[in-house]
């Protein structure tokens, strides 16, 4: 295969990967408390290097990881894909289920049928049994959730009321709080849809924060993408797209027909 083919095609998938990863930003550019995904890009050297040492040789020697095809050196590839975990804006609804976090390293608590997850979408609802849920029907846990389990039940009379500390009220009686999870490493966190995110060991990676003033009822936080900056990388990494397409194209149709052509009217 022609090292300028394979690099460019290595490039163009590298940029098919980036664009999901936008179009995925621009698709949730209005979801409640949303954040955006971005990717790095290195090159494939770099990456050998990091980890030819742990590579599986035939031959069981780090001195054969010396062997690289140098063709291949400089192929872009997506080294990392990571979430921006910066505040998006504050929006007022003044609806007494709206909750927004004040920080970006805090969230709700919330039981999935796959276990514990945590989520700063704070568009909260009542079910039928009275249990303070998220649109999609998983229960907010309260503070005493990991010692003592249960869910925030907010009684059918009276009005809700919520401090900046997250103690819950109705006409004056405190009824609950919430569980905001303080998370350890950021990084941990592992997006799993309808804007959860996974931590693999609730009891290590995660605890109660301190008091304070992070929550404000009647608001939501919208989503982070910003999407003049998506579009405009949407644009950017379409034409790149568009130029590695063509150099597949010289390389397949021009170069090759012209090597073809030279080799064939050669004479012995």
């Amino acid at each position: 295969m022609q090292n300028g083919f394979y690099s460019a095609t290595g490039a163009m998938v590298t940029q098919f990967n980036r664009l999901d990863v936008i179009a995925n930003n621009l698709a949730n550019v209005n979801t409640t408390g949303f954040k955006k995904d971005d990717v790095v890009i290195g090159d494939f050297e770099r990456i050998f290097q990091d980890k030819r040492d742990e590579l599986p040789l035939r031959n069981h020697t780090k001195e054969a990881a010396k062997f690289l095809n140098r063709s291949i050196d400089r192929v872009p590839q997506v080294v990392e894909e990571y979430t921006v975990f910066k505040q998006g804006g504050v929006k007022k609804t003044s609806n007494p289920l709206d909750f927004s976090l004040k920080r970006d390293d805090i969230f709700f608590m919330v039981e999935t049928p796959n276990g514990v997850r945590l989520t700063q979408d704070g568009s909260f609802q009542i079910n039928e049994k009275g249990i303070l849920t998220t649109k999609e029907g998983y229960p907010i846990l309260p503070e005493s959730y990991l010692s003592n389990g249960g869910y925030i039940e907010i009684p059918s009379k009276g009005s809700l009321h919520a401090d900046e500390e997250g103690n819950l009220y109705v006409n004056g009686q405190k009824i609950a709080k919430f569980f905001i999870a303080q998370v350890e490493n950021m990084k941990k966190l592992q997006k799993e849809g309808e804007n959860l995110f996974k931590v693999e060991n609730i009891n290590e990676e995660i605890r109660e924060i301190e008091k304070g003033n992070y929550v404000a009822q009647g608001f939501l936080e919208t989503s982070n993408v910003n999407p003049v900056i998506e579009m405009t990388s949407l644009i950017e990494t379409n034409r790149l797209v568009e130029m590695y397409q063509k150099v597949m194209n010289s390389h397949m149709d021009d170069l090759n027909n012209e090597a073809i052509n030279k080799l064939a009217s050669v004479r012995a």
